[in-house]
């Protein structure tokens, strides 16, 4: 993998495959190269939260002392003393909690931080196949609800777990101090909660996983009704679609009840199993007592440790499901980092020093990973050239792979037999930044960002990021070309800011933005499907006119729905099949092919219904 494709998250990566057979701790540990950064401030939590339990254990200590000596004798002076040693005790267990709190509140945000931008940058890396087979829903879960898990986990329960079983283990040491028999019946009685939590461990940790699935599946239902609410409301289906969202909330609600009886269940044991040792140290304690065995100030003592230490057992059920929890989040993230990346830079990438804008497709075969082995392949063949400053119109039949190809030249996929060149060179010999400088796409769907106008239209040039001079003039010449002078009745003109994908704009208005754009990138390869779909009649002529201008240097493959874009073209690739049937001037191939002449006449036919008008927006 080339050092630019990797993150912190490669460290120690493992399959998706192999992600739910890892241990717990296994499983954790893929999280080290993001805490590794945190880890001295959270051992210094964990440290002072260690001290204020430890400073809790020793205020029976100092009570053992108070009813042996000064209680016993009536001594107030000395009695004073222990009450101020007590008190003392109890203030500096309350700074070491608060110190706690102040040290790993900050290191964990910060993992919380480091995971979520690597995680984002993870999610642009990878290709767009990736993109077409997971829902959105579920990807927004993981970087949001999945990420804060973790955070709180290390901020909370990783510490408190840890700092709790210690805890007990010292507490439980020294119940031994008084008596032997108290502390061995208060241990035994204790552990049927070690049977009870792996019970509770296979039970919860399914139920987590099958939760928070659900919960991005109800995450991207949300996200569709959100987006398609024009059709819901066009077609009277928002009954509908509350009653599909209600049964999935339904079933996330099951799920949930099913968390809370699993949960219900583990606390129960865990506070009844400590009440059944209370009673039993009781009886024995009342025994050893009669006995002259044990002494009433070291059975106060032995209960006042025993009560200290019943919250870090108590505690213990909670933070074992919140470490499932965080199990369950860190393998769904890794669901994504673990994904091969297949669309990466080359390890010795070629250089294009002074490119020409040659664009060829060799042999070039492409099929979709899920596609059915008996299916053939989509693009099945392709060999087309295209000269430096050369446009190549692309035309056929719905299915015929137009669309396919023209993902092909940017590596939006890649083609899994033969080769896509520029000025000769191998497209996947070049690094993706070099050559989605060079190659530039404007797509007939026209997504837009909850951006400025201008952020918008200046998104491929990045040298213009910070403004002035040079990007107003690229901005106002791309904008003309795209015949884009409605941004200037906008409220704030190219300052406006579009709504969320654009939809405050009309479909013909997305269209010229994402065309200006795509023009003010000023690639060497332009290729454009179909972006002028939703133009009116006039406002096509006049962007064809401009764009005649602009694809007069540049090498252009324009998709063509329409024979007044085939107009622009020098020459016409005919697609068929997924192979290219024929290539000529459009002149030659209605004279030559009598498959081109139906698909013309098709596309006469789609030029003659209504198209969208600056009246009709």
């Amino acid at each position: 993998m080339p050092s630019s494709d990797r993150t912190p998250t490669d460290i120690g990566a493992a399959p998706q495959r192999r992600g739910a057979q890892l241990s717990t701790a296994r499983a954790l540990a893929r999280l080290m190269p993001f805490a590794r950064p945190a880890l001295p401030r959270l051992a210094l939590g964990a440290v002072s939260a260690l001290v204020a339990s430890l400073l809790a254990l020793s205020i029976p200590l100092v009570l053992e002392a108070l009813v042996r000596g000064p209680i016993s004798s009536g001594d107030r002076a000395q009695l004073s003393w222990g009450v101020l040693a007590v008190l003392g005790l109890g203030l500096l267990e309350a700074a070491m909690v608060w110190a706690r709190r102040w040290l790993v509140m900050h290191p964990s945000a910060n993992i919380e931080y480091a995971m979520r931008t690597s995680f984002y940058s993870r999610l642009q890396r990878l290709p767009v196949a990736f993109h077409d087979r997971w829902q959105s829903g579920q990807l927004l879960s993981r970087m949001m609800q999945d990420l804060g898990t973790i955070r709180r986990w290390f901020a909370f329960g990783l510490v408190l777990l840890v700092v709790n079983v210690l805890t007990i283990a010292v507490g439980s040491a020294l119940l031994y101090r008084w008596h032997w028999l108290l502390g061995t019946v208060f241990l035994v009685t204790s552990l049927p909660l070690w049977y009870a939590g792996y019970r509770f461990e296979r039970t919860y940790g399914a139920l987590t996983r099958l939760s928070q699935d659900q919960a991005g599946d109800l995450a991207t239902s949300v996200e569709e009704s959100v987006h398609g609410i024009r059709v819901l409301k066009a077609f009277g289906r928002g009954g509908h679609a509350l009653r599909a969202f209600v049964r999935q909330a339904e079933t996330l609600r099951a799920t949930e009840i099913g968390k809370a009886r699993a949960v219900g269940w583990i606390w129960f044991w865990l506070v009844l199993l400590p009440d059944i040792a209370f009673a039993l140290c009781l009886g024995a304690g009342i025994l050893l007592a009669q006995l002259g065995q044990l002494a009433v100030s070291e059975l106060i003592a032995f209960f006042a440790m025993a009560t200290v230490l019943r919250w870090p057992m108590e505690s213990i059920g909670f933070l074992f499901s919140f470490l499932l929890d965080a199990r369950t989040a860190t393998d769904r993230l890794y669901e994504v980092f673990d994904e091969e990346n297949t669309i990466v830079d080359p390890a010795e990438p070629v250089r294009l020093d002074r490119p020409r804008g040659a664009l060829a497709f060799e042999g070039v075969h492409f099929r979709y990973q899920d596609a059915a082995a008996a299916e053939r392949d989509v693009l099945d063949g392709i060999d087309l050239e295209l000269r430096p400053g050369e446009t190549m119109a692309l035309v056929g039949l719905t299915g015929s792979g137009k669309t396919t190809l023209t993902t092909l030249p940017a590596r939006l996929y890649d083609a899994t037999a033969g080769r896509v060149t520029l000025d000769g060179v191998d497209v996947r010999d070049l690094t993706l930044h070099e050559l989605r400088t060079h190659v530039g796409m404007a797509f007939e769907d026209a997504t837009l960002f909850s951006q400025s106008v201008r952020e918008n239209v200046l998104l491929g040039r990045e040298d213009l990021a910070a403004g002035g001079p040079d990007a107003d003039a690229v901005l106002r010449e791309a904008l003309a070309v795209a015949q884009a002078g409605f941004v200037d009745e906008l409220p704030d003109g190219v300052d406006t800011i579009i709504g969320e994908e654009g939809l405050s704009l009309s479909g013909g208005q997305r269209q010229r933005l994402a065309l200006a754009r795509a023009v003010a990138a000023r690639p060497i390869v332009l290729v454009l499907d179909d972006p002028l779909s939703a133009l009116d009649v006039d406002t096509e002529a006049l962007v064809e006119d401009a764009l005649r201008e602009v694809l007069a240097d540049t090498t252009a493959l324009v998709v063509a729905h329409r024979p007044s874009t085939v107009a622009l073209a020098d020459r016409v690739a005919l697609l068929q099949d997924g192979r290219i049937a024929a290539v000529g001037t459009h002149s030659e191939l209605l004279r030559s092919s009598a498959h081109y002449r139906h698909v013309i006449s098709s596309l006469e036919v789609d030029r003659a219904r209504p198209r969208e008008t600056e009246a009709t927006r």
